[in-house]
């Protein structure tokens, strides 16, 4: 399969056009907003037109990248509900943004469009969690991240931060001091339900998790087993929900980056960067060329550390000979970890890109320590492949497990190297270039098995393009500013400050007031190494944002375990899981 690499930003503007065209009576209003195409559209026409945008020969918009939703109720605008769907159409390389305003006041209802887009099911399940909005034909329309006796929808504009009870007491006045660690309120558990779809009366259903070692995280597994095989799968996740999008709506723009190191813990640059793209995106800034250097180098050695760390401990999972490898991957992470604590002072939550640019310059001695890593990685990767490729016990426990089609793939919404494997090269470095991506030689590897053992060789190879895109950043590293010379979005330097009285103005409100970008919203999307990150903001021109939505890899990915693991042996799951490659910190944010 055949991925074009240029936007197609004209054909986005004539998809519009035929919108308005095709459904005069649907189309409420269009508009273009930082490089996005916008139509806003009738909910009683939301499957028409998203059939005809998916199923047209001249539309195809295949992929539904990610779909959400904003409360109007602080715009003071009606009505309140906004669903949100964002579309990529991978054959015409076009984006298009429906945003569907929903009647019903404080119970909103849309039509469910799971049966257009099957990635939608979990995306739906968490608007519903999340804002309350109800989606009619939606197969299992249940809670996804809170607890299912929760009361209320947390990322409604009325819904107040904290305050719940909570079973323990933390404070030295209270009376019930006197019980500090023991537990003092009678934590209620509610049944569990079996989800629907499975059938006890015929088969084994087991609880995998929420504490097990393959799953590297608090993830619990409902497993449907006829003998050892697989009937279905569901993974219970929301465990570690933690209120990032709530969060990030009451604090300010510059100071969501550190929030975002706590996502994919072994992504850290990776998530800084495509935050701050997002605001830099909505205040229509560009930083200076040596600042879009030195994050692509970071953003790539982020990226072969987090492969590392997947590999070593998926081949321990699954292969348990192979310990030794665990170790040598470690070696190698430990040496790009260095380097991130010579910039940045941090090894895990870097916090390293900010808004503008970077926090820092490199150091005189990255350089010579990045070269040093460039000189020995390939011959260490080598060794990788020399103790996996060919191994017999690797190859038994990943070859033919875990299948995805190409079809598929696109269908449930997965990115990066699960859908590379399944043989489409869309990688939003290439397609979607961001960074100054375009200016570097590299490959997209794939592979068209579809399996464990495909993913593996694509997450190696990627690793080795990184280091080519680390080499040509480093022999043509510009001088000059690492952050934007713009003081209403960046400090000015510390000397400006005894000299110039406009550095000392725009310092303080700066640190005072925080940035404001204009009223509007924007979307942008980065390549993680787990697959596509995507931010979505809504700007009300205040120093915070109004809404503001994380779409992160793992969640989407991981609903893909259901269909990869049916008719497998429950010990293929652990298999399946350590393929996707999740951080349970970002499934559940």
């Amino acid at each position: 399969m055949s991925v074009p690499y240029s936007p197609d930003v004209e054909g986005e503007r004539r998809v519009v056009n035929e919108l308005q065209r095709r459904f005069p009576d649907a189309v409420l209003a269009t508009e273009e907003c930082c490089g996005d195409q916008i139509v806003t559209i009738q909910p009683d026409h939301l499957l028409e037109i998203a059939r005809f945008l998916r199923d047209d020969p001249e539309m195809r918009f295949d992929h539904c990248v990610d779909v959400t939703s904003y409360d109007r109720l602080g715009l003071g605008e009606e009505p309140r509900f906004v669903a949100v769907y964002q579309l990529h159409s991978i054959p015409f390389n076009r984006r298009l943004r429906l945003l569907v305003p929903l009647s019903g006041r404080d119970k909103p209802t849309v039509p469910s469009v799971v049966d257009i887009w099957p990635t939608a099911n979990w995306l739906e399940r968490e608007v519903y969690d999340l804002m309350g909005i109800r989606f009619q034909g939606h197969p299992d329309l249940r809670r996804i991240l809170m607890p299912n006796d929760w009361e209320g929808h947390p990322l409604r504009k009325d819904y107040p931060r904290g305050g719940e009870p909570i079973p323990f007491t933390v404070n030295w006045s209270d009376p019930e001091f006197e019980s500090l660690g023991r537990q003092i309120l009678r934590p209620e558990i509610p049944p569990q339900e079996i989800p629907p779809g499975m059938n006890p009366e015929q088969h084994l259903i087991i609880n995998m998790g929420p504490q097990h070692p393959s799953t590297h995280g608090v993830l619990r597994l409902i497993v449907e087993l006829e003998g050892e095989r697989v009937v279905r799968v569901t993974p219970d996740v929301g465990y570690l929900h933690s209120g990032f999008e709530k969060q990030g709506e009451s604090v300010r723009y510059k100071d969501f980056v550190y929030y975002t190191d706590r996502l994919d813990y072994t992504a850290a640059m990776n998530n800084n960067l495509g935050y701050v793209l997002a605001v830099e995106k909505l205040l229509g800034i560009e930083v200076p060329p040596r600042a879009q250097v030195i994050r692509v180098i970071v953003a790539e050695l982020q990226r072969i550390a987090a492969h590392l760390v997947w590999l070593g401990t998926h081949a321990m999972d699954i292969s348990g000979t192979i310990h030794a490898l665990l170790m040598y991957v470690f070696r190698e992470r430990e040496m790009i970890l260095d380097m991130f604590e010579m910039i940045c002072g941090a090894r895990l939550t870097t916090s390293y890109i900010r808004i503008g640019g970077v926090w820092r310059d490199l150091p005189p001695a990255f350089e010579s320590r990045a070269r040093d890593f460039l000189a020995l990685m390939p011959a260490r990767l080598d060794e990788y492949e020399r103790m996996l490729t060919d191994n017999p016990v690797w190859r038994k426990r990943t070859q033919g497990i875990g299948k995805l089609t190409a079809k598929q793939a696109i269908a449930l919404g997965v990115t990066g190297p699960l859908l590379r494997a399944a043989g489409v090269p869309y990688d939003l470095r290439k397609v979607r270039p961001y960074s100054g991506y375009e200016n570097y030689d590299f490959e997209i590897p794939t592979s068209t098995d579809g399996d464990a053992y495909a993913r593996y060789l694509v997450r190696v190879n990627e690793m080795r393009q990184s280091l080519r895109i680390i080499e040509q950043a480093l022999d043509n590293l510009p001088d000059g500013p690492y952050k934007t010379r713009n003081h209403k979005v960046a400090l000015p330097p510390r000397e400006e400050l005894d000299t110039s009285m406009e550095a000392l103005i725009h310092h303080f409100k700066l640190v005072t007031e925080g940035l404001k970008p204009p009223p509007g919203q924007v979307y942008m999307s980065t390549e993680n190494p787990k697959g596509e990150f995507g931010i979505f903001i809504v700007s009300d021109g205040s120093a915070h944002p109004y809404r503001l939505r994380v779409r992160g890899p793992s969640f989407v990915n991981l609903q893909a375990l259901d269909p990869m693991s049916r008719g497998h042996l429950v010990a293929d799951l652990v298999t399946n899981i350590g393929s996707v490659d999740i951080v349970l910190g970002e499934v559940d944010r």
